[in-house]
């Protein structure tokens, strides 16, 4: 059999990406449903291509920082999957001891700066690591992971402004799925092109089908090389949707059922399959093994996680600071 490609095997590796998030997140709303793990939890389910095109373009001494729906991210980002569903159970083995769970990973091996459970939250934290990688003089890029709804607060307008003035190596990829929790996005923008409000501060910005993974990476690639070479920040709306509602509390009844059946025509792990098929690149045998492959490994990283120990109570009070006042 001949060997495939680089080029065939990165579409395999970026296709495995976003399997893998699908499972996970399906696996995530199955335990959640049983009530084996508890507390918020936001799915990607739809958006995987965002997350499996933008984070292979960067390099591991960059930055990631994302929002409160940031498993996709942390997963594509190489956050190990053990470590993730550890943390989903409240585990001392997750990537935050079990203190952060589904809204607040954070990894420090690969440089993924934690999610955030304020929407727009991040990206302050995101210019701010942008600046301090200027003042050193390094070469790194922060990328940046919001909502359409976070373009609506005012932390957005005012670090996009400084990180404009000041030149800074920051991308940010606005995931418009075209609801901010319940509202959709032409009763909550005056104008809806976000890439065109991003660029009325002198940033690059431009639109990218969010349901593409070979667009977005083609795209996220371009304002990544731009960027480290010094064309400060850049802008990415990738459009895109979510499947599922908001969070597991939300009761869902403000789009039609209609809509998000139109948006699953073009599933973002259906149309890499299928480009792939098209090619004669992939095999439904290959296919079907990927799919056995990581369900086993999502099967054992939940075991691993129920067996994991608890954090002592002893221990609880460890870095956590307080200021004692007279």
């Amino acid at each position: 059999m001949t060997r495939p490609s680089a080029a065939v095997r990165h579409r395999m590796d970026l296709l495995r990406t976003m399997m893998l998030i699908r499972r996970f997140e399906e696996t995530c709303a199955e335990l959640y449903s049983a009530g084996r793990i508890r507390g918020f939890l936001h799915l990607y389910v739809g958006e995987e291509a965002v997350a499996a095109g933008v984070l292979p373009t960067i390099e591991a001494e960059d930055a990631v920082v994302s929002t409160y729906r940031e498993h996709g991210h942390a997963l594509a980002r190489g956050v190990p999957l053990e470590s993730l569903f550890a943390e989903m159970f409240g585990r001392v083995t997750g990537c935050s001891r079990g203190r952060g769970g589904s809204m607040h990973l954070f990894d420090a091996g690969t440089r993924f700066m934690g999610g955030n459970a304020i929407v727009g939250g991040g990206i302050a934290l995101a210019v701010g690591l942008a600046l301090a990688d200027r003042l050193q003089g390094r070469r790194r890029v922060t990328v940046c992971f919001l909502g359409e709804g976070a373009v609506a607060e005012g932390a957005f307008h005012e670090s996009l402004n400084l990180a404009a003035l000041w030149h800074l190596p920051v991308l940010l990829c606005c995931e418009n799925n075209g609801y901010a929790m319940g509202t959709a996005l032409a009763t909550e923008h005056a104008q809806t092109d976000l890439a065109l409000r991003a660029s009325s501060y002198g940033v690059a910005a431009w639109p990218v089908d969010g349901m593409d993974v070979l667009a977005v990476e083609e795209a996220a690639h371009r304002a990544v090389e731009s960027i480290r070479g010094g064309g400060g920040p850049h802008f990415l709306e990738l459009r895109t949707y979510r499947y599922r509602a908001h969070s597991m509390y939300d009761p869902e009844r403000y789009r039609d059922k209609a809509e998000v059946a139109q948006w699953k025509e073009r599933d973002p792990i259906r149309l890499l399959t299928e480009t792939l098929q098209a090619a004669g690149q992939l095999r439904q045998e290959d296919l079907d093994a990927l799919g056995r492959e990581i369900d086993e490994a999502i099967a054992a990283a939940v075991a691993a996680a129920e067996e994991a120990p608890l954090e002592p109570v002893d221990d609880l009070t460890h870095f956590v600071v307080s200021e004692r006042r007279s």
